[in-house]
């Protein structure tokens, strides 16, 4: 009701005032205006954001939902190409058997046939020696030369032995005990080794498609470290080797020198008078 009265005062407004054609105009725009303020059309704001959500919606279940579905197919088509030709799934199961079966078979073995006990001194400081030099420890170096010398004696003093005989055991002591503690060394390296393969066939045996170059590249790295043992020991045994024949050439020098003196000895007493 109160907009029926207003748009009749607008009214009699117009028709009063309007002698000129420029308050007609003004009137006729301050009139509109007045009316659109007082008369504003209706809005749907609410019933406009259901209607967007409701057309978002019908293009995600349509045109969307469309492409998604064949996507998913195609994507199962590969899966599928991947499992019967690239990754057969069927040939990974047998290799995985395979080698769970080789595993089964040697593993406890070969571990058993490292693990042998050789041990043959029985004497009390041959068999202590024998026990340090297989314990597969770094740590008990100094205890290892008080068990070498326990077995095979010490040093002997300025007068049970001259000066060359003395150098001769003090070199070949030391070149026998540097052996033994790079055996030692040696074999505590071997056990990591071991036991790094132990692990590669253990993933191996559960390793996803498409893993073998990561699996080979840790075998080569313990193949690696391998090698460089058995260079050690080789350098071991080079090291041995030329110490022996610097003893035996010790000795033939010692005998020369043993050979003058008994020389001199000699003619020493054909002079005396």
């Amino acid at each position: 009701m109160s907009r029926i009265l207003f748009a009749a005062i607008c009214g009699w407004i117009l028709f009063r005032y309007t002698n000129r054609w420029q308050r007609i105009i003004g009137v006729v725009l301050l009139g509109t205006v007045t009316v659109a303020l007082v008369f504003p059309s209706p809005a749907y704001s609410q019933f406009g954001l259901l209607g967007s959500i409701q057309n978002i919606l019908n293009v995600i279940n349509g045109a969307i939902r469309s492409a998604l579905n064949v996507i998913a197919t195609t994507s199962q088509s590969l899966q599928a190409r991947y499992q019967q030709i690239v990754w057969p799934v069927q040939r990974i199961d047998e290799a995985r058997n395979a080698i769970a079966s080789l595993i089964t078979q040697f593993r406890a073995v070969v571990q058993s046939i490292y693990r042998a006990p050789v041990n043959s001194a029985t004497l009390p400081a041959p068999a202590g020696l024998e026990a340090m030099m297989r314990n597969r420890q770094t740590n008990d170096f100094a205890n290892l030369t008080q068990s070498y010398y326990r077995a095979f004696g010490t040093l002997p003093p300025t007068d049970e032995a001259d000066g060359l005989a003395r150098n001769m055991i003090d070199m070949d002591d030391g070149l026998a005990l540097n052996t033994l503690k790079t055996l030692k060394a040696t074999d505590q390296a071997g056990d990591l080794i071991l036991e790094s393969g132990d692990r590669i066939e253990d993933e191996a045996r559960a390793a996803a498609p498409g893993s073998a170059p990561f699996l080979s590249a840790a075998a080569m790295a313990a193949n690696i470290q391998s090698q460089a043992m058995m260079q050690k020991m080789l350098a071991a045994m080079l090291r041995q080797e030329a110490g022996r024949i610097a003893h035996e050439n010790a000795l033939r020098k010692r005998h020369g020198i043993l050979i003058a003196r008994v020389r001199q000895s000699i003619s020493d007493v054909l002079r005396r008078p």
